[in-house]
C-alpha cells in the first residue's frame, strides 16, 4: 500500500510539473502598442509621417471631365485645333491625376520631391490624339533651393501661368512647358527671390549641343501682389525673349495682373520659349470672387501678328473639392505676315473636377 501511494504521488507530481511547462510554452507576450500614422503640419495641410521615418508624405490629384464645343478646343496642352475643318463639334477630356509630395528637414535645408502623373482618354479629337494617353508631368527633387529633374520651364513657373481660365494660351506666352533641368533659386525672404535654370527642353526643341537653354529671373511679391522680370536663351537657335509681370491684389474680391513679353527672330519665328507671332505680346485679366464659393475670371490678349484673344469664365464650388467651370472663348486673327487671311473662331468649355 505504501509502494501504491508512492508511485501515485509521484505520477501526480510529474503532471503538475509538466502542466506547469506546457502552460509556460503557450504563454504569449503583450503586443506592443501599435504605430499609428502621424499627422505631419510643417508643410501644410495632408502631410503625415511615413511610419519609422521622418519623411512627410502627402498624397493628391484631382478627377477632371471636360467638354469642348466648336472651333476652339487646345485644353491647354493639347496642340491647337482652330479652323483645321475637322471635329468642330464636341471634344472630350477625361483625365485623372495622381501626385505626391513628400518633405524632411536636414542639415542643408529642407529636402522636397514632387510628382504628378496624368492618365486621359480623348474623344471627338483627330486619330493622333483620340483614346488613352498618358504622361509624367512632374518629377523632381529639390534641396534647399537646388532642384534637379523632370518640371516646367522656369519661363513659366517662376512669374506665374497667364489666367485662371482653361483656354490661357489663345495667344500663346510660353512656348513649349516640359523639360528636364537643373535649377537653384535663391529666397531672400523679404519678399525678393531670383531662378537660374539650364534646361534641355522638349520634342523639337530638344537641346542639339552640350549648350543647354537657358532661365534667369528675379521677384519681388508683397501683400499688395507682385513684379517679376525673366529672361531666356534658346541655344538651338541662338534667340532672346523676355517678359515682365504685374500682380495686383485691388481688393480681398479683386486680383488683377498683366504681362508682356518680347522674343527676337533672328533665325526662326518660334522656338522653345517663344510661340507668340511677331516680337512682342501683351496680356492682362484678373479674377472676382463673388462669395467663397463663385469666381469670375478673364483673360485679354494681343500680339504683334495681330492675333486678339479673349477667354471668361465663372467657376462654381457645389461643394468643397468639386467646381464646375462654364468657359466661353473667341479669337481672332487679323490678317498679317503670319496668317494672310483674318478669320474668326469661337469656342466654348464645361469642366467638371473633383480635387482632392
Amino acid at each position: 500500500m505504501n509502494i501504491k501511494s508512492l508511485l501515485l504521488g509521484s505520477a501526480a507530481a510529474l503532471i503538475a510539473v509538466s502542466g506547469a511547462r506546457a502552460a509556460d510554452a503557450v504563454t504569449v507576450a503583450e503586443p506592443e502598442p501599435a504605430e499609428y500614422v502621424k499627422i505631419c503640419d510643417v508643410y501644410g495641410a495632408g502631410y503625415f509621417y511615413i511610419p519609422g521615418t521622418e519623411t512627410c508624405l502627402r498624397i493628391g490629384g484631382y478627377i477632371r471631365y471636360d467638354i469642348g464645343f466648336g472651333d476652339i478646343a487646345g485644353h491647354q496642352d493639347v496642340p491647337d485645333r482652330m479652323g483645321d475643318g475637322t471635329h468642330d463639334t464636341y471634344h472630350k477630356l477625361a483625365r485623372f491625376t495622381l501626385k505626391t509630395w513628400t518633405g524632411q528637414e536636414t542639415e542643408l535645408g529642407t529636402l522636397r520631391t514632387y510628382t504628378e502623373n496624368r492618365f486621359n482618354f480623348r474623344d471627338g479629337w483627330d486619330e493622333e490624339d483620340s483614346g488613352s494617353q498618358w504622361s509624367l508631368n512632374f518629377a523632381w527633387i529639390q534641396l534647399g533651393g537646388f532642384r534637379v529633374g523632370k518640371d516646367e520651364t522656369a519661363w513659366d513657373t517662376f512669374s506665374g501661368y497667364a489666367g485662371s481660365v482653361i483656354e490661357d494660351s489663345l495667344v500663346g506666352y510660353g512656348g513649349d512647358f516640359d523639360t528636364n533641368l537643373i535649377q537653384y533659386t535663391f529666397d531672400a525672404g523679404n519678399g525678393f527671390s531670383a531662378v537660374v535654370s539650364l534646361e534641355d527642353g522638349d520634342g523639337a526643341n530638344t537641346i542639339d549641343s552640350y549648350i543647354p537653354h537657358m532661365v534667369g529671373g528675379v521677384k519681388y511679391t508683397q501683400g499688395w501682389g507682385g513684379v517679376s522680370g525673366t529672361v531666356a536663351y534658346d541655344s538651338n537657335y541662338e534667340e532672346w525673349a523676355g517678359k515682365v509681370r504685374l500682380d495686383v491684389n485691388a481688393t480681398d474680391a479683386i486680383s488683377l495682373w498683366a504681362m508682356a513679353t518680347y522674343g527676337t527672330e533672328k533665325n526662326v519665328v518660334h522656338n522653345f520659349f517663344k510661340n507668340w507671332e511677331g516680337n512682342w505680346a501683351v496680356y492682362g485679366g484678373g479674377t472676382y470672387k463673388f462669395n467663397e464659393k463663385t469666381s469670375f475670371n478673364a483673360q485679354l490678349s494681343y500680339d504683334e501678328g495681330k492675333t486678339f484673344g479673349l477667354a471668361a469664365n465663372v467657376a462654381y464650388d457645389i461643394v468643397p473639392g468639386f467646381t464646375i467651370t462654364g468657359e466661353v472663348d473667341y479669337v481672332n486673327q487679323g490678317s498679317s505676315d503670319y496668317h494672310p487671311v483674318s478669320d474668326d473662331f469661337w469656342g466654348a468649355h464645361l469642366r467638371f473636377q473633383r480635387s482632392f
